[in-house]
């Protein structure tokens, strides 16, 4: 059976409005909701696409709003939780750094699985959405078993670096089967939805986390009661989104089993495909630029601003506010401009944010730092995804998005260890604009190794043709 649109792709905001127009309280009925969830992503497309695919498409959107949930309980507390025990800044590098570096590591066996195996979404369902997050319960454990703080400390570094090994071991494979999931002339749209859904999420959770960090760390014979409930939580809801994703229907491609053996005609496809490789020299320059001052926004905000973790969550949810309201129209206008136009203004004004760090005297000056990188990142993050399904070689998808993971991974490993090194020796100022500094060459560096040689190959295919 084949779905037809019947009018123009709405909006995800429009979908949300026509939503609760629709269904009043007494009709809120899961069933209806979700007829009504497939009618909005079938009308995502200009294309007819398939009742099999809508269904695809609802999981993978189920997916996405159920990990968002999870990754919002606990990822915004993992360093305050290391800090909580005496972390310093250097331990508070190696956190980051140590789980860069395993997760670098996981990539190429990851795609290694996807050729002895054959398939991919068994590799996503028993990496990062199931070993991954049952380590989730292993964090909330450790002030159960783990008494002496240096020993928790490197408790805690560990465990996030196992979660970040199993989370990327799966990504080549989830990369790839995206790719087949989402339609490309609709991938701007879904995923301006999808995104939506997970910022609303955001918004909700952060701040409800921090409260339940601030409120928990209060009861008796529980110091870390806290922390442990928010860990708790992120496992229940991240175990919905597995579940969600286990329902969605791979594309099983007779072409990957095997593919192991053939690493350097692999090499040799990712070399010629125009743009690439400067895509990724420009992500890890990039990405050192980030991590030099992401791991320590945080860090700053508590041990220097004097803030506690309710206002980390409220601030981090003003993030999530104008990523939530900027979504929609970015997603159009990446639609209408493209992702490398997309990617580039937003990589140029990024920049100023870490320079705003630099000169905040107090907690609540990081509300404008934070509007700002609510609408910055979810562009860039947007036209940054997109242009890796677009760029990525379609006979090598994962093998590219590993070794484009694996870069990634590296600057993640080298930015946080330089950060704390400084910071330490130096102060936070010198990280943020330091981070600034770097993360232009980044942009430039993307301008002028990667949208470039596509835009003269295009050029050059447009002649041909």
């Amino acid at each position: 059976m084949t779905r037809r649109p019947k009018r123009a792709p709405r909006t995800a905001a429009v979908q949300w409005s026509r939503l609760l127009r629709r269904f009043g309280p007494q009709k809120l009925r899961p069933s209806a909701l979700v007829a009504e969830l497939d009618t909005s992503l079938e009308h995502l497309s200009y294309q007819p696409i398939s009742s099999e695919a809508v269904h695809g498409l609802r999981y993978f959107w189920f997916d996405g709003l159920f990990a968002s949930i999870s990754l919002n309980f606990y990822a915004n507390f993992v360093t305050l939780f290391a800090l909580a025990y005496g972390a310093s800044n250097a331990q508070v590098g190696q956190l980051t750094a140590i789980a860069s570096l395993l997760a670098a590591l996981s990539l190429f066996p990851g795609v290694w699985a996807v050729g002895a195996l054959g398939r991919r979404k068994p590799i996503v369902i028993l990496s990062g959405a199931g070993v991954g997050r049952f380590l989730l319960l292993v964090w909330a454990c450790v002030p159960f078993f783990i008494h002496n703080p240096r020993v928790a400390i490197w408790g805690i570094i560990i465990i996030n670096a196992l979660i970040t090994f199993m989370s990327n071991f799966g990504n080549p494979a989830w990369t790839s089967m995206v790719a087949d999931i989402v339609p490309l002339d609709m991938r701007g749209r879904y995923f301006s939805s999808r995104n939506l859904i997970m910022n609303v999420m955001a918004l909700v959770v952060v701040p409800l986390g921090g409260w339940l960090v601030t409120t928990g760390n209060g009861l008796p014979g529980l110091p870390f009661g806290g922390y442990q409930l928010v860990f708790f939580l992120a496992f229940v809801t991240g175990m919905v989104s597995t579940f969600s994703f286990q329902q969605i229907k791979e594309k099983v491609d007779p072409n990957i089993r095997g593919r192991r053996h053939r690493w350097l005609d692999t090499a040799r496809t990712i070399k010629n495909t125009p743009g690439f490789m400067g895509f990724v020299v420009s992500a890890f320059v990039w990405n050192v630029g980030l991590q030099i001052a992401g791991p320590f926004f945080n860090v700053y905000l508590v041990s220097k601003l004097g803030a506690n973790t309710t206002m980390v969550g409220l601030l981090t949810s003003v993030t999530s506010v104008f990523a939530l309201i900027a979504q929609p129209w970015l997603g159009r206008l990446t639609d209408r401009r493209g992702n490398m136009w997309m990617l580039g203004v937003t990589g140029l004004l990024i920049p100023f944010l870490p320079l705003a760090w630099a000169v905040v005297g107090a907690p609540w000056q990081v509300i404008f730092i934070n509007i700002g990188a609510g609408i910055l990142w979810t562009g860039y993050n947007l036209a940054n995804f997109n242009l890796l399904l677009e760029m990525a070689p379609n006979e090598a998808r994962a093998d590219a998005a590993a070794f484009y993971q694996f870069v990634v991974a590296g600057a993640a490993i080298i930015g946080p260890l330089l950060g704390g090194y400084l910071a330490d020796a130096a102060g936070f100022k010198l990280i943020f604009v330091l981070s600034a500094a770097w993360r232009w060459l980044g942009v430039f560096a993307f301008l002028w190794l990667a949208a470039r040689p596509v835009a003269r190959a295009r050029k050059q295919a447009a002649a041909e043709g």
